[in-house]
């Protein structure tokens, strides 16, 4: 099977070959990422995993010429689309439960997340990518996919000690800005 990389540049080219190839070749950890995702769900979330990828998949074939750099890249949207799908579903649920992002532990991803603090994360997120493209997805893979800090190094091509600075310095900046999504979203 061929690399990664080169199956992503042979898909944007128009390859039918090389999508089937690529999406045989990263669809285990796909599953990973959506089984993961979705055990930080509510409990009684309808939600498959197989579903979750599906989404992700049409959304990502939609992407198709977006210029592809690399497996992280491919890896970190596709964790961006899954996440998003999730917000979108969490965003459409009635009677919501809202909880301050203060009240959120350091490590907040897991078991029990809440909605509230998914979706204020979703929107300091967006604001972030604007002016901190690779904090942000520092923090896609480490918050939302749950990498360890060596995963997310790997995952991101970064060296380990710069990755885990990234990773302080975009939490610091999540805190610092969390006052004022939670007034945005007071005022919405």
């Amino acid at each position: 099977m061929a690399d990664v990389t080169e199956l992503l540049q042979r898909w944007r080219a128009g390859d039918r070959d090389a999508e089937n190839e690529l999406f045989v070749s990263v669809l285990p950890k796909l599953r990973r990422l959506a089984r993961y995702l979705l055990n930080g769900e509510r409990k009684g979330h309808s939600l498959q995993p197989t579903e979750l990828i599906d989404q992700t998949y049409l959304r990502l074939v939609k992407a198709k010429d977006r210029d592809w750099r690399n497996r992280a890249h491919f890896f970190a949207i596709a964790g961006r689309v899954m996440r998003r799908y999730l917000v979108d579903q969490a965003r459409a649920r009635p009677n919501v439960m809202l909880v301050r992002l203060e009240d959120v532990q350091e490590s907040p991803a897991g078991h029990g997340q809440k909605v509230e603090l998914a979706l204020t994360v979703d929107r300091l997120l967006d604001r972030l990518e604007e002016t901190n493209p690779e904090w942000c997805r520092v923090v896609e893979v480490k918050y939302f996919l749950g990498l360890t800090d060596k995963e997310a190094a790997d995952a991101l091509g970064l060296k380990l000690r710069t990755m885990q600075r990234m990773w302080f310095e975009a939490r610091q900046w999540l805190f610092e800005h969390k006052e004022e999504a939670g007034a945005g979203q007071s005022a919405g």
